[in-house]
């Protein structure tokens, strides 16, 4: 992966500057899922990661498969009728990041494609790394 300032996406502009990031200790992080009737949650769909400025970094896939890093709070679960319904609450075991509530960011970096934006963004803790990515359009976040 390179390790490169991400030029702005087409659709949602640059977002957090990754590099920002760093130095910031992780004290929670919030997610979203997607639930369909009795179906085991799809997800996450959205992670916020929440420092110890009380900062939240909202992290997901954009429209055009870019992935978005900005600041914004959590939204509220929601119904979506027939097509199930987004839950949004704090994250465990399922997402990685929470392995690392605690700790500082050490290090990001990032991939970005020239007609999407940034692709990629990998966060590095003293015991480790997670990567968010966007795969088909769904965030894929995963320990490396």
């Amino acid at each position: 992966m390179k390790s490169e300032t991400s030029k702005g996406c087409p659709l949602h502009g640059a977002g957090v500057d990754a590099r920002s990031l760093v130095g910031r200790r992780l004290t929670g992080v919030v997610g979203s899922w997607h639930v369909y009737g009795d179906d085991d949650p799809e997800g996450p769909l959205d992670v916020w990661l929440i420092d110890d400025q009380k900062t939240s970094v909202h992290i997901t896939t954009g429209s055009d498969w870019c992935l978005v890093v900005e600041v914004s709070e959590p939204h509220t679960d929601y119904d979506m009728g027939d097509r199930g319904r987004i839950t949004v609450g704090a994250a465990g075991g399922e997402v990685p990041f929470a392995d690392h509530i605690g700790e500082s960011v050490l290090a990001v970096r990032e991939e970005h494609e020239p007609d999407s934006g940034r692709i990629s963004l990998e966060l590095t803790f003293p015991t480790g790394g997670v990567l968010c990515a966007g795969w088909a359009g769904d965030l894929r976040v995963t320990a490396v």
